[in-house]
């Protein structure tokens, strides 16, 4: 098997209302699919035969085409738990590489969206280049917690 690309991201979310006010309005992906009736109070059968709660799942989008990379964010039915830490074992955060890090940064500042790590320039050597290069990153919490971290290339 040879991995070509990331597919997608599901991020389970405690409200969507606010949730795609975060990622939607403020970060800027756009929906593709907007699903609320994903069988409400209803129950899903899984693979393996069991039933759980429908959900609410809505698709968001940076750019198109087959291999694009997309988020998916999925409201359970009902919802439970919190996210985890930059300590914890799992998947503990998720970055973006983009174009505009500071302004971004300043928009999510000003939004009162909690900051982890305000933007700082590291050598690029941990992204499996040479050393020497620049990076840019900055971390910030969405509104369930769960950590967000930007990375832009810098002269």
């Amino acid at each position: 098997m040879k991995v070509r690309a990331t597919s997608h991201i599901a991020i389970g979310v405690s409200n969507m209302a606010e949730s795609l006010k975060f990622y939607r309005d403020l970060l800027g992906l756009r929906v593709s699919l907007d699903d609320p009736n994903e069988n409400p109070g209803g129950m899903i059968q899984t693979v393996t035969g069991a039933e759980r709660p429908g959900r609410h799942g809505v698709y968001l989008r940076w750019e198109d085409g087959p291999d694009a990379t997309f988020i998916v964010l999925s409201q359970n039915r009902p919802t439970s738990g919190e996210a985890i830490n930059l300590t914890q074992v799992g998947i503990h955060h998720f970055a973006f590489w983009v174009d505009d890090l500071e302004e971004t940064f300043e928009k999510v500042k000003a939004a009162g969206v909690p900051i982890v790590l305000a933007p700082r320039v590291f050598d690029s050597v941990a992204y499996g280049e040479a050393p020497g290069g620049k990076v840019m990153t900055t971390l910030f919490k969405d509104p369930d917690g769960i950590v967000i971290q930007l990375d832009q290339r810098v002269p």
